[in-house]
């Protein structure tokens, strides 16, 4: 079933916002200070890409200091936009039935979108 919703959530914009991300963390990457920022969108790219039958966790190793601070300059350099975009998104999918389970990912995406150092994206199998 989570190959389905996949494929139909690449088909839906998926394939689009994952492009969207990739670009981005190769523009971050181009500077050594964007290369922390670029790998979390790089993270999100791979969530966006496929998000059924994936869930979002902190990382063991991941409650330090630096995390929190580079936390909080993602959020004040545009993370909460992302967060936002994404929670629009969901809560529009969510207005249907049959677009609840899209809505959820973009809930997960939003998430993620909002605090993406020290967490990890695991597969549910």
């Amino acid at each position: 079933m989570n190959i389905l919703l996949n494929l139909i959530w690449l088909l839906l914009g998926g394939i689009l916002t994952a492009i969207e991300y990739l670009i981005s963390s190769v523009l971050m990457m181009i500077t050594i200070i964007g290369i922390p920022f670029g790998l979390q969108t790089l993270k999100m790219a791979s969530l966006a890409l496929w998000p059924f039958g994936k869930t979002v966790q902190d990382h063991p190793q991941g409650g330090g200091c630096l995390n929190t601070v580079m936390n909080i300059l993602w959020v004040f350099l545009g993370g909460i936009w992302i967060c936002l975009t994404h929670l629009a998104f969901g809560v529009i999918l969510c207005i249907t039935i049959i677009g609840i389970p899209f809505g959820m990912q973009h809930f997960k995406l939003a998430g993620l979108a909002l605090t993406p150092f020290g967490k990890q994206i695991v597969d549910n199998d």
